[in-house]
């Protein structure tokens, strides 16, 4: 999903993104289909870009960088979750588990950006999340999923 940001925080988005590709195993996550034709990297991208879209049409007052930096690690699980396998057998339940273990093994995360890749499961995991931030990730990736979802059944 593309929507146009202003040139500065799009400058921004793509400083950031470029930052999180170079410090940790991002790239490899386009390795892995997430929705219908849709790869990880390519919906973990689409996600955190909608959310700061998001964020600065609606005047929500956010963390910027965690905001970024959360959307784009919220599904760095770094596996197929379409193979059969009973590790992946409840992959909606136990990835943003996984997500977080892998991130920070990469990263120095803080509160916010935790809270983002724990929490953006919500309701399927029962715990809401706690930050603006987080809310918008949330949403960000259910509209995204179900686009990429429906992009894939009209093909």
């Amino acid at each position: 999903m593309t929507k146009k940001l202003p040139a500065e925080k799009e400058a921004f988005f793509k400083q950031e993104l470029e930052k999180v590709c170079k410090n940790s195993r991002m790239l490899e996550s386009g390795r892995y289909m997430q929705h219908g034709c849709t790869s990880v990297f390519r919906h973990s991208v689409s996600v955190a870009h909608y959310s700061l879209y998001l964020a600065w049409k609606m005047h929500i007052s956010v963390n910027e960088k965690a905001l970024i930096r959360g959307a784009l690690l919220h599904d760095y699980f770094l596996y197929d979750w379409h193979e059969k396998d009973d590790s992946h057998k409840w992959h909606g339940f136990h990835h943003a588990r996984k997500a977080l273990e892998n991130a920070l093994e990469d990263f120095k995360l803080n509160e916010i950006e935790r809270d983002i890749i724990a929490c953006h499961m919500f309701p399927l995991n029962i715990r809401p999340p706690k930050y603006r931030e987080s809310w918008l990730v949330c949403y960000a990736d259910k509209v995204c999923s179900g686009l990429e979802t429906v992009k894939r059944k009209k093909s």
